[in-house]
């Protein structure tokens, strides 16, 4: 299978599973991306969700001799699907309640890079390295690149690297906000795991609420943030989680 999923202590690890291709996207892979996205959404097993790469990548991409064969007949149908597919799993992984976590392995590439970036939170190895590269190949970026990036590195850096389509190492990208940790390559799974196991850990209701709050805050004024965040107060207040953590606060559990 192109894409696995696993649950295992209320983490779904979903991997991109084409080793052999730097993990590009090809066939029904976004599709399935998708559908593991959704499935770990109604799970309730599941707390956070991590998002990997089989072997040496994260994922390269787009698989560029589909894309050209698609060029070629000019299937510009065809090219809408994928690009309606990958917009659909950011737009899933941006709503979703729960926390989706990159554990950035290798390179990532143009919609590699982007998936990452879609994420809440983004760990990286000290080998990987992450490059807006649809320059390269006449195309422009996509999978919500030019709404994330700015939003993470600023506006012109994120003109400098789509325009070039140059690869960032780890230690640049943490530096311009790209990734939020670097990691040594050996422990990036135990790593991974750990930060994983604390945003399980946190209360589901406001775990989703922080989420929607924060996103909700690039756009919301001074007055509709505040009063998204007593929304979000009242719904965490009155849940079971918050009644249990401050009686175990109270009995100094």
């Amino acid at each position: 299978m192109s894409i696995q999923s696993t649950t295992a202590e209320r983490i779904t690890t979903i991997t991109l599973n084409r080793p052999e291709k730097l993990n590009a996207f090809s066939g029904t892979m976004r599709e399935d991306l998708l559908a593991a996205l959704e499935r770990a959404e109604s799970d309730a097993d599941c707390r956070a969700v991590v998002i990997t790469g089989a072997g040496r990548a994260f994922c390269a991409g787009g698989d560029i001799e589909f894309m050209h064969g698609l060029r070629e007949r000019d299937d510009v149908a065809g090219l809408k699907k994928l690009l309606d597919a990958g917009a659909a799993v950011v737009a899933r992984m941006v709503s979703m309640s729960k926390p989706v976590i990159a554990a950035i392995n290798g390179i990532a590439a143009g919609a590699g890079c982007n998936l990452a970036l879609a994420c809440d939170y983004r760990m990286a190895s000290d080998t990987a390295k992450l490059a807006e590269s649809f320059i390269r190949i006449g195309l422009h970026p996509d999978w919500a690149g030019t709404w994330l990036l700015p939003r993470l590195a600023g506006r012109s850096r994120a003109f400098e690297l789509m325009m070039s389509g140059r690869a960032v190492d780890a230690s640049e990208a943490l530096a311009i906000g790209m990734v939020d940790r670097v990691v040594p390559a050996a422990a990036l799974q135990q790593e991974v795991a750990a930060v994983a196991r604390v945003f399980a850990d946190a209360p589901p209701v406001a775990a989703a609420g922080i989420k929607r709050a924060l996103l909700e805050s690039e756009r919301n004024d001074l007055r509709s943030q505040l009063a998204l965040e007593s929304e979000h107060q009242l719904q965490a207040f009155r849940s079971a989680e918050a009644a249990q953590r401050m009686a175990a606060f109270l009995e100094k559990r």
